[in-house]
């Protein structure tokens, strides 16, 4: 079964209408598609839904939907989901709860792309094509202190987590993205526990982790996000994981799948969920 559940229009900041990325999706044989636009911050910003275009977006999906699963309709091969992806800033962020109810998603995606300052000072975008943003956030934000930089980074996606219980947790390790082994080691015991600490939440909260193959096909990352020493925790605990590609193009939509699925299988991973006629199920990979 082909799927992929993260997948950018030109709502927020993908390049194409929702409909061409339902065409390639029919052409590769996908079964369910996944729309996630970024949800609204309160600032000016390139990348996130506008809030005045948030029932545009909705109707249009929805509109997909009724299309593809019209007991009429000739292109009837394709499930189309109304999802989104809700960029979380504590105290800045409408609650994920609030969306849900207001727009009836079919799931959401909680992912951290900016991380508030421990102190207030700042927003430290780790995200997007250019690393000097990265390095510019640790040292004007963080003082240059990677340890603080990365346990806010993760203190956010627990709080998350904890508060939130979205159905998938987005990108979990994303802010080793531009690191490259610069501020810290993803084996310093701190950065472990830090994890560790991550993955235990998740634990209790039914969420789906998934393995996010867009760094490695942007050639922003040497690993799938998560990597595989934290994927090998995840199937310890049980935790399930779904891949996706995170599309911000139609092309993209199967990018490294195959690998990804290679890897997980030979960690040890038998299957992925996906939600599917109203329920998230364990398919084989």
């Amino acid at each position: 079964m082909l799927f992929n559940l993260h997948t950018h229009t030109r709502f927020s900041d993908g390049s194409s209408e929702p409909e061409r990325y339902v065409e390639v999706a029919l052409q590769q044989g996908f079964s369910v598609l996944g729309i996630t636009d970024h949800s609204p911050v309160p600032f000016e910003n390139s990348f996130a839904l506008k809030e005045k275009n948030l029932p545009a977006y909705c109707r249009a999906i929805r509109e997909l939907q009724k299309t593809h699963s019209s007991p009429s309709s000739a292109d009837k091969k394709i499930e189309i989901l109304l999802g989104i992806e809700v960029d979380f800033i504590p105290g800045m962020t409408v609650p994920f709860e609030e969306l849900r109810r207001k727009y009836n998603f079919d799931y959401t995606i909680g992912s951290v792309h900016l991380v508030r300052d421990d102190r207030g000072d700042g927003l430290w975008f780790i995200d997007g094509p250019d690393i000097s943003i990265y390095d510019d956030g640790i040292q004007r934000i963080f003082g240059g202190d990677g340890q603080r930089a990365v346990t806010a980074y993760y203190r956010q996606v627990q709080e998350m987590i904890s508060k939130h219980k979205p159905d998938i947790v987005g990108h979990m390790d994303k802010v080793k993205m531009y690191n490259r082994d610069r501020y810290f080691s993803e084996s310093d015991r701190w950065y472990v526990r830090l994890v560790d600490e991550t993955l235990e939440l998740i634990s209790h909260t039914g969420s789906v982790v998934e393995v996010n193959t867009r760094g490695l096909y942007k050639k922003r990352s040497e690993t799938f996000f998560p990597g595989p020493e934290i994927l090998k925790k995840i199937l310890k605990l049980g935790i399930p994981v779904t891949v996706s590609s995170d599309a911000h193009k139609p092309e993209e939509l199967y990018r490294l799948f195959d690998e990804a699925r290679a890897v997980l299988k030979g960690l040890g991973f038998k299957t992925q969920r996906v939600l599917t006629a109203g329920e998230w199920k364990e398919v084989l990979l």
